[in-house]
């Protein structure tokens, strides 16, 4: 009985050290050959534009990439591309214009072959919902009806640039910069008009859709200006080529598009 006891034990030694060895190797903490993806994070510089359709489309890809966290910075595109050439840990970059990714590119800051035109907007003119000042056409602006229109500041922010065209295209330019109010990204010109500092603004269609503050006056024709693409591409300094290649990816599917076109973008 002695001996049947001993062996009985000892059995029953191997036997808990087999399962607590099983359960260590199931156990991806305790393998590391078993482990999830190590966890990392990815810098996406984008045009102040993108912020909402972003903010929804990083939810989407974390799904099936649940090991990636999100460091957003979202503002005008030129002060983006200043960061981004100061040494910025910026991994992927949006631009509401060819302009600033042009720059990069020409100072090899960009992987050119990840580059591509991904989105399409409008250029609107804008009033507080509220106004009664009678404006109905970008022809307008130059008349008494406007004392203050929000423009973005054209040498760092696309939706000024484009603005300087169309007064350009309509001859009233020099009688809208003499009554501009210049913002550092399009969210802030938007806001201005719906507080009413001004009497009008111009933005993004986009910009416009994401409030019931404001009311959409016309659109710019559309020969009067560039076409508001964005291009999207890859930093060549990126720490995190690999990942943030897959989320570049990710912002052309199907599944992203829908996210993008429910804000108002056209895609390409």
């Amino acid at each position: 009985m002695k001996k049947s006891l001993v062996l009985f034990i000892i059995l029953g030694l191997v036997a808990t050290m087999f399962m607590g060895c099983s359960q260590d190797t199931q156990n991806p903490e305790n393998n590391p050959e078993q482990s999830n993806e190590e966890a990392l994070e990815l810098t996406v510089a984008a045009a102040a534009s993108l912020t909402d359709a972003m903010k929804e489309i990083e939810e989407l890809y974390k799904k099936d990439h649940s090991n990636t966290t999100f460091e957003f910075t979202f503002g005008a595109s030129g002060a983006l591309q200043s960061q981004i050439e100061e040494g910025a840990p910026v991994d992927v970059f949006l631009s509401a214009a060819q302009k600033q990714m042009d720059s990069l590119e020409e100072k090899d800051m960009i992987d050119k072959d990840s580059r591509k035109d991904l989105l399409l907007n409008k250029v609107v003119l804008i009033t507080p919902q509220d106004s009664n000042a009678d404006i109905k056409t970008f022809e307008d602006i130059s008349t008494d009806k406007v004392k203050k229109i929000a423009l973005g500041e054209p040498e760092s922010v696309p939706v000024g640039q484009y603005s300087e065209e169309v007064f350009d295209a309509l001859n009233i330019k020099d009688q809208a910069v003499a009554k501009a109010v210049y913002g550092t990204d399009v969210r802030q010109v938007l806001s201005w008009v719906e507080t009413g500092e001004v009497e009008c603004g111009i933005v993004y269609a986009t910009d416009a859709a994401t409030t019931d503050k404001v009311e959409v006056v016309t659109e710019a024709p559309e020969d009067s200006h560039k076409p508001v693409i964005y291009p999207a591409a890859l930093i060549k300094d990126s720490k995190n080529k690999e990942a943030a290649k897959s989320f570049l990816d990710f912002l052309s599917t199907k599944e992203a598009q829908e996210v993008f076109e429910k804000y108002g973008f056209s895609t390409l």
